[in-house]
């Protein structure tokens, strides 16, 4: 009990600090309608000076790493079996082919622009899947690095800022391309990079086409759990060889077998719609206040330092994305 009541009071001053930052940059992106994660980042740096003070510092560090983690295990809340069979096979087939494609492309265009493959699965991961929660997610599962924070802040910005950019476009694109509103759903569901933004974009669009783009969206939020399990493998096949040990079974993190308990859970609804409700907005306070804690820990010129390669690479994983879903759309989308 006594080592409690220390752990509580090391870790206090910095989690308060957090929560301030975490309030003000929900209520902000409610006022403006802006990306949260983006406010909760920029927010963060502005009293980065905070993660160099001795009592803050425990605090910071066990929201951006611990929190990060149980929201993205609460991230299982927002999806259900019967959202995917309800869509039948072939949004199933889009997606995860996609998805992969995507991270796929990432990888290789990264290498070629001289960055290493952890940088392009982070960067294909957050623009296939889920955007800024997805590049945490993944970033959580990756090993302690001088530069992964930095990788990871400049992910959630440039994927942010693209994903701000698609949800004003996309529509205008998916009527462009006279897409009846099930196809429109589709189309915005897996291109758009947030969850927020898809559901901005979708319900402008009308109630059907807002319903089949956030069930859309939801099936690649899924594909966070075998990604992550490349990201652990990738993580613990780098350590082996380092060592000169053989690599173990590849791992699954706790928190992404803990999202899967929570689909399931969810899926039978074994928890109240108040229980699952409370989850979901616990989910995205994690994922905000730990964006807020990374951005505390960052210097904005370690930001500038890296240069143009990094955007050129994420706006073309996001060109890329929507020309081969709208492709697999074309091909495979029921009439």
């Amino acid at each position: 009990m006594q080592a409690l009541r220390a752990r509580t009071a090391e870790l206090f001053p910095g989690v308060v600090v957090v929560a301030i930052v975490a309030v003000a940059a929900l209520s902000l992106a409610g006022h403006y309608g802006a990306p949260v994660m983006l406010f909760a980042l920029l927010l963060g740096m502005a009293v980065n000076f905070l993660s160099q003070e001795g009592r803050c510092r425990p605090g910071i560090e066990f929201t951006a790493r611990r929190v990060l983690r149980w929201g993205v295990a609460l991230l299982g809340l927002r999806i259900t079996a019967a959202q995917v069979q309800a869509m039948g096979w072939q949004p199933v087939a889009m997606v995860a082919t996609t998805v992969l494609s995507t991270i796929a492309f990432g990888i290789v265009v990264a290498r070629a622009m001289g960055f290493k493959t952890f940088f392009g699965l982070l960067s294909g991961g957050a623009v296939g899947i889920c955007g800024a929660s997805a590049a945490l997610a993944i970033s959580a599962a990756f090993p302690q690095h001088p530069l992964k924070e930095r990788a990871t802040l400049f992910t959630v910005v440039g994927v942010s800022s693209l994903s701000t950019l698609s949800m004003v476009l996309y529509p205008l694109v998916a009527r462009w391309l006279g897409l009846d509103p099930l196809q429109a759903g589709l189309f915005l569901g897996g291109t758009i990079h947030d969850v927020a933004q898809v559901v901005g974009a979708g319900y402008s669009m009308g109630h059907e086409t807002g319903d089949a783009a956030t069930v859309v969206k939801l099936m690649r939020v899924a594909m966070l759990v075998p990604v992550i399990g490349l990201a652990a493998w990738l993580t613990q096949a780098q350590a082996a060889r380092q060592a000169g040990a053989p690599q173990d079974k590849p791992p699954l993190p706790w928190f992404a077998a803990a999202f899967v308990v929570l689909v399931a859970v969810n899926s039978l609804q074994l928890l109240p719609a108040l229980a699952v409700g409370a989850g979901k907005q616990l989910s995205q306070v994690f994922l905000v206040a730990s964006m807020a804690a990374i951005g505390m820990k960052t210097h904005l010129k370690d930001i500038l330092r890296v240069g143009w390669k990094p955007v050129a690479l994420m706006l073309l994983e996001t060109l890329f994305l929507a020309g081969l879903f709208y492709g697999a759309m074309r091909v495979l989308a029921p009439a």
